[in-house]
């Protein structure tokens, strides 16, 4: 552990009241893990588990997601993944303004996880020495253990393997929070989701199967920098030295930023989310802290499961759904127009002002029967 570490952490504890919360917690789980009282017959569950096919998986960087079946083949299995915590500057708009980012695998979001229910999720979690802060990881779709945030708390150099396994359908998200540092951590893009699909994949809650020709994950983000005297946002050399200037703006709960997938246009222009006429696209939608309202402006969410859980029945043709700050949301729209559809969090400001926007670009025939100008702008 670096002394730079040491004096960060010293400085983040200080005050930090949630430590007081999760230290004792995950102390007394670590113990448990290593021989306490927990009544199970760890060796026959071992066992079990051993025999189980593993499949190691190769994350890419959202809004894209890696390869998986939509329905599951065979039994349960072991997916293996590895996230390496990135601690790292940003540049969060045109004009140049900077956030010391902490990430998994080096994005805002962290990349999205698919498994099925009954499968077990093996996650690598690499801290390395050259990073500055502790981190973990807690899953909202794992059982116990702050959702394995009391058992992956890792320094800077260190990794740790985390199993568990996927008992609920649905998306979820997951975030780092390390003992009195969780809304520092979530707030400077250190979370993501991770879908967990029925094993008989999606349906329309009333025996209908819902297969997507595509599925983007769309993370959004509220960011706090600090601006000086002049009103200018302020720039820092570590996220240690942010962290005071930040704790305060944080305090205020009024974000500067809020954006998709880590920036003011990350989702548009050539980044424009890709469909055609036809395509029947899947869109997973998280926020870790805030509240938030998606709107596909020029379409609907045919099917929208607004809190991410498959086994509830979806609500059907909604023009804005809702996801609660700490869930993921899904929402599955078939594209019947071309052209380019804003995808926006319909609070507008936050929207336009902010930054939580993105493009899907969607090529095809124009259907007059849907949309057509009758007597185009004329002089009166």
């Amino acid at each position: 552990m670096t002394e730079q570490f040491q004096m960060t952490r010293r400085t983040i504890l200080g005050g930090a009241a949630l430590a007081g919360v999760l230290t004792p917690i995950i102390a007394a789980t670590a113990a448990r893990a290593e021989g306490g009282n927990i009544k199970t017959n760890a060796a026959a569950t071992a066992a079990d588990i051993a025999k189980l096919e593993r499949v190691k998986v190769d994350l890419v960087k959202p809004p894209f997601v890696h390869a998986h079946t939509q329905k599951a083949e065979g039994g349960p299995k072991i997916y293996e993944f590895t996230m390496t915590i990135e601690e790292k500057k940003m540049i969060l708009d045109d004009k140049g303004t900077e956030v010391h980012a902490m990430t998994f695998n080096g994005s805002v979001p962290g990349p999205l996880l698919v498994v099925h229910q009954g499968d077990y999720v093996e996650l690598t979690l690499i801290n390395p020495e050259t990073n500055e802060l502790q981190h973990n990881i807690d899953f909202h779709s794992a059982t116990g253990a702050l959702g394995g945030g009391a058992l992956t708390v890792v320094n800077p150099g260190e990794r740790t393997v985390l199993r568990f396994k996927a008992t609920k359908a649905g998306v979820f998200v997951y975030h780092c929070a390390p003992p009195g540092m969780v809304p520092w951590h979530v707030t400077s893009g250190m979370n993501g989701a991770i879908m967990v699909l029925p094993r008989e994949g999606l349906t329309d809650g009333h025996g209908k199967e819902l297969t997507y020709d595509r599925v983007y994950y769309v993370g959004e983000q509220d960011f706090y920098v600090p601006r000086d005297e002049a009103g200018n946002f302020k720039k820092y050399e570590s996220a240690g030295e942010a962290y005071a200037d930040t704790l305060e703006v944080m305090r205020g709960l009024i974000p500067s930023h809020i954006v998709f997938n880590g920036a003011v246009g990350a989702l548009t222009g050539d980044n424009a989310l890709k469909a055609e006429v036809g395509e029947k696209v899947l869109i997973v939608h998280s926020q870790a802290n805030r509240d938030t309202r998606p709107h596909l402006i020029g379409g609907h969410g045919d099917y929208v499961w607004q809190t991410g859980k498959f086994h509830n029945v979806p609500d059907v043709d909604q023009e804005t759904w809702f996801i609660p700050g700490g869930t993921a949301g899904a929402a599955f729209y078939t594209f019947e127009q071309p052209g380019i559809y804003a995808y926006v969090n319909h609070n507008l400001i936050e929207a336009f002002e902010l930054g939580a926007a993105a493009h899907f670009t969607v090529t095809g025939d124009w259907n007059d029967d849907l949309m057509t100008s009758v007597v185009p702008p004329t002089g009166v």
